[in-house]
C-alpha cells in the first residue's frame, strides 16, 4: 500500500525570494549613498522596506514559514540598516555641515546592539528557548527606518540651489529627533533582551 508523504514547501519560496531581493537592494543602496544620489536612496530604501513587510505577509498568509526565512529575514534587515548608517557616516561628518549629526559612536551603538543580540538570539534558540522580537524591538526597527528616511529627505533637500532654508531646518530637526530616538530605543531594547536572556538562563538553571 502506497504511503502518501506530505511535500515540503521549496526553500527558495516567495517570502525568501523577497528577502533575497532586499539584500540586493541593500547593496544597491550602499552604492547610491557612496555616490550621493539621495532621491534614489530614498526610493530604494522605501522599496526595500516594502519587501520587508511583504515577505512576512506572504509567509503568514501562505503558511510558508521556515527556519531559513525566520533567521534570514532579520539578518538581512540588520545588513540593510547597519550598512546604511555606516555608509552615511561621511555625510554626517562632512566639513561643510553646521554640526556633525551622525558620529562614529552613534553608529557603533546601533551596530554593536544588533551583533550582540543576534548572537544571543542564536545561542538561546539553540538551547530551545523562545527569543523572538518583542514590541520594543519592533519600535526600534521602525525608528531606525524613520531615521534613515528623514536623513535621505534632508540630504536631498540640501541639494537644491539655493537650499530651502525653512524646509531644510525642519528636516534637520526631524533628522536629529529620529536619530536620538533610535539610539534610545536601540539601547533600551538591547538591555531588555539581555535581561530576558538572564531570566531564561536563571529559570533553566533553577529548574
Amino acid at each position: 500500500m502506497a504511503t502518501l508523504t506530505r511535500s515540503q514547501p521549496p526553500v527558495f519560496n516567495l517570502p525568501n525570494q523577497l528577502t533575497a531581493a532586499r539584500f540586493v537592494l541593500a547593496l544597491v543602496l550602499f552604492g547610491l549613498i557612496a555616490y550621493e544620489h539621495w532621491l534614489s536612496c530614498l526610493a530604494i530604501f522605501a522599496l526595500a522596506s516594502l519587501t520587508d513587510y511583504l515577505d512576512g505577509y506572504f509567509a503568514r498568509k501562505q503558511g510558508l514559514t521556515s527556519t531559513l526565512g525566520r533567521n534570514l529575514d532579520p539578518l538581512v534587515d540588520k545588513v540593510l540598516v547597519c550598512g546604511a548608517f555606516i555608509f552615511l557616516l561621511p555625510a554626517g561628518m562632512a566639513p561643510g555641515e553646521e554640526e556633525h549629526w551622525l558620529l562614529p559612536w552613534m553608529v557603533t551603538v546601533i551596530v554593536a546592539r544588533e551583533l550582540i543580540i543576534t548572537s544571543l538570539r542564536s545561542y538561546m534558540e539553540g538551547q530551545a528557548s523562545s527569543f523572538g522580537a518583542d514590541w520594543l524591538g519592533k519600535i526600534k526597527m521602525g525608528l531606525q527606518c524613520a531615521a534613515l528616511i528623514a536623513i535621505f529627505v534632508y540630504l536631498y533637500t540640501r541639494t537644491f540651489d539655493p537650499p530651502y532654508g525653512t524646509a531644510l531646518w525642519m528636516f534637520a530637526r526631524l533628522r536629529d529627533g529620529f536619530i536620538w530616538a533610535t539610539l534610545a530605543a536601540t539601547a533600551l531594547s538591547g538591555v531588555q533582551y539581555l535581561w530576558r536572556a538572564y531570566q531564561i538562563y536563571r529559570a533553566d538553571k533553577n529548574s
